[in-house]
């Protein structure tokens, strides 16, 4: 746990929070400024930045519960549909650096969240990108 994380001091129960789930490793919550009703939040009890510092466990923990979660969610809600959100770093849009999912429930209409508008790419240009990323795996 690191003492100046806000979302160290709510996984923990340091801070009140409108807790869905709790096991030993993960708390999951309301947000309290959400995107649509029933935007929640998974995060690991233990600190970790982003993804990058994540052991396989936790990660593989996390997407379990955001796998349950979802299912759950999107009944209990009536959601037409259901994105769950990963940020790291600053320029992805993470704004609390403690690792964290959001559960978000979709509604026909809802315009909560835009998305990327589909660009072009040749064959070579994936090539290179492919040879780059298979020689840092």
């Amino acid at each position: 746990m690191k003492d100046n994380c806000i979302f160290c001091k709510i996984a923990n129960g340091q801070i009140p929070s409108h807790t869905l789930y709790e096991d030993e490793r993960f708390r999951v919550i309301f947000d309290l400024g959400p995107a649509t009703k029933g935007h929640a939040l998974i995060l690991p009890k233990e600190h970790f930045d982003n993804i990058y510092e994540l052991d396989d466990e936790t990660a593989s923990n996390a997407f379990l519960i955001a796998k349950k979660m979802a299912s759950a969610m999107k009944k209990a809600f009536e959601a037409d549909g259901f994105n769950i959100i990963q940020n790291n770093g600053e320029p992805a849009g993470q704004t609390v650096f403690h690792f964290h999912m959001h559960l978000i429930p979709r509604y026909e209409g809802d315009k909560a969240i835009g998305f990327w508008k589909p660009g072009n790419i040749t064959d070579e240009e994936l090539q290179v990108l492919e040879e780059k990323v298979k020689k840092e795996l």
